[in-house]
Parts: C-alpha cells; structure tokens; sequence
C-alpha cells in the first residue's frame, strides 16, 4: 500500500493541507427518492427544490448519498438511473454515492419488475411491458449487469465525484493491487481526506449483502450469485484495510465510513438473515479499536433515524424509536468498542430529510443522540 497516490488524490477539495483543522459540514440523505409504485413520480418531483435548499445553505461542502435511489416498489430501468444523474448535476456542492440495494442488488425481484423463477420450465419469467412485450427492467434485473449499469451511470470516470464534481477521491480502481486485480473493477468504492478526518465508501447493500434470498426466487443461488456476493466481500474488506491503514499512518483524528446496509436490521426475519454481513461487521470492530479515535458509521436501508453503537454491549438504542425494534446486539458476536458510533438517516417518506453533519477537528463532545467525538449533527426537513 502506498500512501503517496492516497494522500494526493485524496486530498481536501478546498486546498486545504492534510493537517488543517477547520470545522467543515456536510449533507447526508438516502433511501430518496422513494415511490410507492413504478409510476410514482412524488418524491422525484420534489427533489429538485430538495436540492435547492442543500444549495441554500452555505456551511455544506459536500453532500453524501447512503444509496437506494428508488424503493423496491419502482423498476430498475436505464432511463430511471440518468434521471437521477441528471438531478444530482444540480447539485452546487459534490455528491459521494455509495449505491444500495434497490438499484441493483434487489432488481431481480418480480416487484422492481425483475422476474420470477418458473418451477415448472426451470427458467425466469421476467416481468413483462404490456406494450411491448420486452422486460421493464434493464437486463431483466439481473443484478451484475444493473450494477454495471449503476457504475456506467454515476462512475464513468474512477476519481470523479457527482454534483458539482469538485471533489476528487480516491477509487479502489485507482489504486492497483497485483494480488488482486479485481479490484479495479470496485470504482464506486472511494475514499477521501478532509482537514484529519478520512471518508470511505464501501458498497455493502441492504438484504443481507446482496440478499440471502435467491435471484429470482430459485430453489438454489445461481454461481454469479454466490460470485459476486464473494468477490465484492472481499474487495470491501481490502478497502477498509486500506482506508484505515492509511488513517494509522496518516494520523487521522477520525474516520467516517459509509455503506448502504443497516447490517443489524433483522427486518422482523431470523438472526441469519444478516449473518453475511459478519465479515464486515468484524472488520469495522477490529479495525475501529485498533484506530482508537472515533470512528462514525453512516447507513441507510433500514429508513427510521437511529443514532447508536451496536458495537457497544448491551448499549440502549437512542434515537425516534427509543427502543430497538430488533435485537440489534445479539445479530452479530458480541464487540465493545467504545470509540464506535452509527447513524441512519431517515428515509424514503416525506417530507424529504437531510443530516447535517458537522465536523470540529479537536473536538470531544459527549456521546448522545446528535454528537459523538468530533462529530455533531441535527435532521433538517424540506417539504
């Protein structure tokens, strides 16, 4: 691992040097926009004054996406995806996108106009247009090619950020690994430096890592499925051995991690249904205690506001819910990791939401629902 081409292309977008010290702000949402049906269109029309007031507020620089860009109602479609893209160039500020499960994970579901497994041919039946008979979503929803697609669509060029596209990260595709060579494929994973405090993206979708379920709806999970799950896993968990070794030596005073997956929603199913999330899960543990500062953890997926650290014993959930609707603690091996902390972002309803996430290098503010190290932030609401 080299720290020279991450330090460098993982810079501050404001010039700053590595050491400075400034309190910076950003905007967080996800899960947005939702629809209740494919021809829903609420939420997407409400967007671009949503954007607007993001833009209207001069303390944020940088804007971050926690991923589902449609609900699991709406198609996996070519159009759909450069809709969104066209919606985010409007923002004034960058936009970092870690992508979620309805947009690719999820779209061989027969209710994202995917398919279904046919017990009696051994085949799909993928949900067809009346109109034209051909299949509503982008290669039947196979989830490969939509996560092709995604990467097309809001990743064409390794480094580049979305929105104002001011912001130059560092992209698992930039930084060669001759043991693995894969990697390179992973753009969407990023990472960047901002005054001491070090941002990764790892894509970790919701529904289990890529879904326990079959595509489809199959006795059995196809190869590609159990590939891709495999291969991504281990791509994720190289990243976030890079982006905390360069933390260490880097001496970052903090690091924010972002992925898609609530990897403690149960969901109202069994403890296994997040079990492939352990190796992540595991990860972030040894990791974060071995860092020893905060470390903050931001995630969508699971659309109720959350503040907490499941990777605390026994530690009460805090937050809207006041109580875990799920047994957070007991989904995964116990941990105690104390300089630990996560938020999800309320999503998928209206009024759309947004976090305002507030960094003060230096700062040791106690840990409660809207602060935690150096972190600080409050839920703001656009109609």
């Amino acid at each position: 691992m080299s720290v020279v081409p991450a330090t460098a292309a993982a810079g501050n977008e404001d010039g700053h040097t590595r050491g400075a010290r400034a309190p910076f702000t950003l905007a967080v949402y996800g899960d947005a926009p939702y629809g209740t049906s494919p021809s829903d269109t609420s939420e997407f029309q409400a967007t671009p004054m949503f954007i607007a007031s993001v833009n209207a507020d001069p303390d944020v620089s940088t804007v971050i996406h926690v991923g589902d860009i449609h609900s699991g109602k709406q198609y996996c479609t070519a159009g759909y995806d450069e809709s969104i893209a066209a919606l985010w160039k409007t923002f004034a500020d960058p936009l970092v996108y870690t992508p979620g499960d309805n947009e690719w994970a999820d779209c061989h579901k027969a209710g994202e106009g995917g398919g279904k497994y046919n017990t009696v041919t051994g085949q799909v039946d993928p949900v067809l247009d009346p109109a034209t008979g051909r299949p509503v979503d982008y290669a039947a929803g196979n989830p490969v090619a939509n996560l092709d697609l995604i990467r097309r669509t809001f990743f064409p060029e390794p480094g580049r950020t979305l929105g104002s596209g001011t912001l130059r990260v560092l992209s698992q595709a930039q930084l060669p690994n001759p043991a693995h060579p894969e990697d390179a494929t992973y753009v969407e994973n990023v990472l960047w430096v901002k005054n001491g405090t070090l941002f990764v993206t790892v894509n970790v979708p919701g529904g289990s890592n890529n879904d326990a379920d079959a595509w489809y709806g199959a006795p059995t999970a196809s190869q590609e499925q159990l590939d891709e799950s495999a291969r991504r896993t281990a791509a994720d968990l190289r990243w976030l051995n890079t982006a905390f070794g360069l933390a260490r030596i880097g001496g970052m005073s903090s690091v924010v991690v972002t992925t898609q997956a609530d990897m403690w929603d149960l969901d109202g199913k069994p403890a296994s249904h997040v079990a492939n999330y352990e190796p992540i899960v595991a990860s972030l543990a040894s990791h974060t205690a071995a860092f020893g500062k905060p470390v903050l953890l931001l995630m969508g997926d699971s659309h109720v506001y959350r503040s907490d650290n499941p990777l605390s014993q026994g530690a009460p959930c805090t937050g809207d819910a006041g109580v875990c609707s799920y047994d957070a603690w007991n989904s995964h091996p116990s941990y105690d990791v104390p300089n630990f902390h996560r938020i999800v972002v309320h999503g998928s309803t209206v009024p759309l939401e947004w976090l305002k996430l507030t960094v003060t290098p230096g700062a040791h503010n106690p840990t409660t629902d809207t602060s935690f190290g150096p972190f600080s932030w409050t839920r703001v609401t656009k109609s």
